[in-house]
């Protein structure tokens, strides 16, 4: 007889992880506690800090609630919880880079993440190299004795290149490099990195965990090797999140599951249409047949979320204006994740290995939580103006 209990289902362990209401009464949800002062009963206590909690900058039971379920998803050792996506970025380079050292950073990057290693970590004296998304096992030969970092990110931020983690993981750990992946695209839920040999797993949680467009958040979780590390490092930097926010947060993961269930869905439905449209010329989602890394996708991924970019056949800025000035449906503004649609003009004067003329204006989608037939009728209008001018 098999008395071992199942796995639960991703909606299932979303519902029930970090925190069990028993240790609070029974209240379905655990205390929000604001603190900074902790006290000890005794001076001896103090002085060895002998209790599970010390002072705010160092764990609250309303963070290690958030941290315990990201730790659920991601099957790590442990995971900070810092105020944004960027310190997310930030916190673990800075864990992991000293002066003198190499860091290899995909060139399809998050732009603040370029911008911290161009300004920051060139300050510091730390050695910024990038590689293009395609490289795979080939990223063998840019590492060198002083490699200390490999960054990844998949798919690539506003055009989508898919990276075969897996295989870098490999080449890099080869060289003793610690290998990190920004993993806000797909989430822990249609993605876990740890189990394709990356070390360091981090989320911009202002996306599809919170969910609603009112917090900034990030999460960074580790494997056991590299955990008191970039737990040490957080504790030096006091990087905390406020104890709202990662409620916020905590309380979006709730529903993650089935809000990037309808995202997933709404996305690749019109992925698929915008492919046939008059004014598109290409659409960059790995979830389509037609995308170069779709094979590395379909391997890799389990699923894919809300945001893609569409490429308008022909023209300049005036034309990715003129298209996006059409559309009423979608706001206009920067991030993702949330339960609007948003549409930004994309621009790529960052790349330095990757660069690429696409033949027209990128636009990048994000598609919420609409009906999508009244997110076609936005596009096409985009669309239409687009073609008129």
């Amino acid at each position: 007889m098999n008395t071992k209990t199942p796995t639960p289902g991703i909606n299932t362990l979303l519902t029930h992880c970090g925190n069990d209401p028993r240790d609070f009464f029974g209240f379905v949800n655990p205390p929000v506690v604001h603190a900074s002062t902790v006290l000890f009963p005794d001076a001896a206590t103090m002085a060895a800090r002998d209790q599970k909690y010390t002072y705010g900058t160092r764990g609250t039971p309303t963070s290690d609630a958030l941290a315990e379920a990201i730790d659920a998803l991601e099957g790590s050792a442990g995971t900070i919880v810092v105020p944004s996506g960027l310190a997310a970025v930030t916190v673990p380079l800075l864990t992991f880079l000293s002066a003198g050292d190499h860091v290899l950073i995909v060139d399809s990057v998050y732009h603040p993440t370029r911008n911290f290693a161009d300004t920051m970590l060139t300050r510091l004296g730390v050695e910024v190299q990038y590689y293009a998304p395609e490289i795979g096992a080939g990223i063998a030969s840019l590492m060198k004795s002083n490699t200390r970092v490999v960054f990844t990110e998949a798919p690539g931020s506003n055009t989508f290149e898919m990276q075969d983690i897996p295989a870098i993981a490999k080449a890099a750990k080869q060289w003793g490099a610690v290998v990190m992946m920004d993993n806000t695209w797909a989430t822990p839920v249609y993605f876990r990195p740890l189990e394709h040999g990356v070390d360091i797993s981090i989320h911009a949680a202002t996306k599809y965990p919170a969910g609603h467009s009112d917090v900034l958040l990030g999460t960074v979780s580790a494997n056991a090797e590299h955990w008191p590390k970039l737990l040490a490092t957080h504790h030096t930097l006091g990087a905390c999140a406020g104890p709202d926010d990662v409620y916020q947060v905590l309380r979006g993961l709730r529903t993650m599951g089935v809000r990037l269930e309808r995202h997933q869905q709404s996305a690749l439905e019109l992925a698929h249409w915008l492919e046939g449209r008059d004014g598109v010329a290409r659409v960059l989602h790995p979830g389509l047949e037609s995308h170069p890394g779709h094979a590395i996708w379909k391997r890799d991924f389990s699923g894919a979320s809300g945001i893609f970019s569409i490429v308008l056949d022909g023209g300049g800025t005036e034309k990715a204006h003129a298209f996006l000035d059409a559309l009423t449906l979608f706001g206009l503004g920067y991030s993702w994740g949330g339960y609007e649609s948003l549409a930004v003009h994309v621009w790529l004067g960052d790349r330095t290995v990757a660069k690429k003329d696409y033949g027209g204006p990128l636009i990048r989608l994000q598609i919420g939580l609409e009906d999508v037939a009244d997110i076609k009728a936005d596009l096409q209008r985009g669309l239409a103006a687009a073609g008129s001018g």
